[in-house]
């Protein structure tokens, strides 16, 4: 009630002080009570001045109700405050800037009949603008009278035709009747106006555009047109930054990042003063970035919004996503830790970092992030799948084949496009280091008949064939596949030059075994064992025994130091 009696007060010293300039102002036309006359004055001439008189007294009364009922909203009298605005509007139907704001009002509330009221009122005056109009047809189309509506909107195009409400009914109204051809000629209409603002233009630009997503058969010409318009207010010189901003943001909508960028980092140097806009051009910025793949740009931006706002866990999310593709484990899992921690609810998140973490050789803190998600979400075929991968890394490959083959049944039941190629070429493996080797097999066929040229399940196949001198002449076609694919990959010439090995054949081995330790980036303990061995084969001891060698230097084997020290002569 206080609070109550304190606005009164203040309305009454503020609004009679608001009387006051306006008398102050007016007091060249309208004489003050009691002075007076210049000179004698016929009654005829003294009309004018009696009429310019009542005017103002209505246009103070009509401002007087207007503010009251700003008041009474504020109160929380919400039916008196509609009341008040509603007579606010009669009081004076020729103020356009309050018979617009009152029906705005009564238009947000869903009272279309009372707005059409107003705006009825204010059309019936003789200097009725195009404004006046615009919104009275804006109100017929709410109301579905087209007839109406498109009678209205035509007087305001004629009053205004650099006034974008009136065509905005129109198209509108075309759209409705699933007229999408009739609504580019509008637009077309406008279009051709000259002398009109960048906002008008860039409007304009969001319409077509609008009309194209409708129209699939039209998207071209109507994109065409837009972005033909936004190029012209980009022409037009002085910008607010708010236009930058609806430039910027038509220039994506259209498809063309690269200008959309350079508007929204203008946007950035002077950006308008509405709440989190220079967070959503960053993230806008960071969108473009990423899908043109520039991933310093993008986490400078992300780097940005952290600035801003150290509580954002989206920019965190991303960040650890750009990081597990630039291959930096440790800063992913920085990113991931802290999304997961100002927003507990990220399920993905939690697969990213465990993914992270696995990279930095920790699956055991991968499996209990993976546990957190279980705990928190139901289960899914990504929890299966990444809680099998960590289990793999344990080389746990039991419990990493159980999960696997959990994700297989729910992907079943839930989303099958899961089971492609890459997942039966995971089970597959974790099912051959677990000793399954039927299971495998079966598994890699089923990798290969979705993807009958992956080259590292071709391989993959084929090397365990030859390492169990199983099916050495199909091992061989798969390995040879392998290769022809991939004719540097040094594990796959390897795999070659062991079937050859397997198949007794170790002059055709021995090019293809030298090839693989020439290309391999790190030396490789089962290349030089397997290299020793084709020596051996071919009785060359010398050059055996420095291969085994080699193979104990990069990892120690009791198999390859029985080896040499069989054929080490005493």
């Amino acid at each position: 009630m206080a609070l109550y009696c304190m606005r009164r007060r203040f309305w009454r010293a503020g609004g009679w002080f608001v009387i006051g300039c306006w008398l102050a102002a007016g007091c060249g036309s309208v004489p003050e009570s009691g002075s007076p006359a210049p000179g004698k004055r016929s009654a005829n001439a003294a009309r004018p001045a009696k009429a310019a008189a009542r005017s103002f007294e209505r246009a103070v009364e009509a401002h007087a109700r207007y503010a009251a009922a700003v008041i009474q909203e504020m109160n929380g009298e919400t039916q008196l405050a509609e009341e008040g605005y509603y007579q606010a509007a009669l009081q004076d139907p020729g103020d356009d800037t309050l018979t617009l704001a009152v029906s705005e009002r009564f238009l947000r509330r869903q009272q279309t009949q009372r707005a059409l009221e107003v705006m009825l009122r204010a059309a019936e005056q003789p200097d009725a603008s195009g404004r006046v109009y615009a919104r009275l047809g804006e109100i017929y189309v709410r109301l579905d009278k087209p007839a109406e509506a498109e009678a209205a909107s035509r007087v305001a195009i004629r009053k205004a035709p650099g006034t974008i409400a009136g065509y905005r009914n129109l198209v509108q109204l075309c759209m409705a009747r699933q007229q999408p051809e009739a609504a580019l000629k509008v637009l077309d209409e406008a279009a051709r106006q000259t002398g009109v603002g960048a906002d008008f233009l860039v409007t304009l630009a969001e319409m077509y555009a609008g009309v194209g997503l409708k129209a699939a058969a039209l998207k071209d010409e109507a994109n065409a047109a837009a972005r033909g318009l936004l190029n012209r207010a980009a022409q037009t010189g002085a910008l607010t930054p708010l236009l930058r901003l609806k430039l910027a943001d038509g220039y994506l909508l259209l498809g063309d990042a690269e200008r959309a960028a350079e508007f929204y980092l203008e946007v950035l140097k002077r950006p308008p003063d509405l709440p989190l806009v220079q967070e959503r051009v960053r993230a806008n910025l960071t969108s473009i970035y990423l899908r043109g793949s520039d991933h310093p740009r993008a986490s400078e931006q992300l780097r940005a919004i952290l600035r801003d706002d150290p509580t954002n866990p989206q920019a965190y999310y991303y960040l650890g996503r750009l990081a597990l593709e630039d291959r930096q484990p440790a800063e992913a899992v920085e990113a991931f830790s802290k999304a997961i921690l100002l927003s507990p609810d990220i399920e993905s998140a939690y697969y990213y970092l465990a993914v992270a973490q696995m990279e930095v050789a920790k699956p055991g803190e991968a499996l209990a992030t993976l546990e957190k998600a279980r705990q928190r979400f139901a289960q899914s075929f990504a929890m299966e799948f990444y809680t099998a991968l960590a289990y793999n890394r344990q080389k746990d490959y039991a419990q990493a084949v159980r999960h696997f083959i959990v994700a297989e049944v729910i992907a079943k039941a839930t989303d099958p496009g899961h089971l492609n190629e890459g997942f039966y070429f995971q089970l597959g493996a974790a099912c051959e280091r677990n000793g399954d080797y039927a299971q495998a097999e079966k598994y890699f066929q089923q990798c290969l008949q979705l993807a009958p040229d992956f080259a590292e399940a071709l391989n993959y196949l084929g090397y365990m064939w030859a390492e169990r001198g199983e099916k050495l002449p199909a091992a061989r076609e798969l390995i040879e596949r392998a290769v022809k694919a991939e004719p540097r990959n040094a594990a796959f010439l390897d795999s070659l030059a062991w079937v050859l090995f397997k198949l007794g054949q170790p002059g055709e081995a021995l090019p293809h075994a030298l090839r693989a330790v020439e290309l391999s980036e790190q030396p490789d303990a089962t290349l030089f064992d397997h290299l020793g061995d084709i020596y051996h084969a071919l009785r060359e001891p010398d050059k055996a025994r420095a291969a085994w060698r080699q193979s104990l230097a990069v990892e120690p084997s009791a198999e390859v130091r029985q080896k040499l020290e069989a054929n080490t002569p005493p």
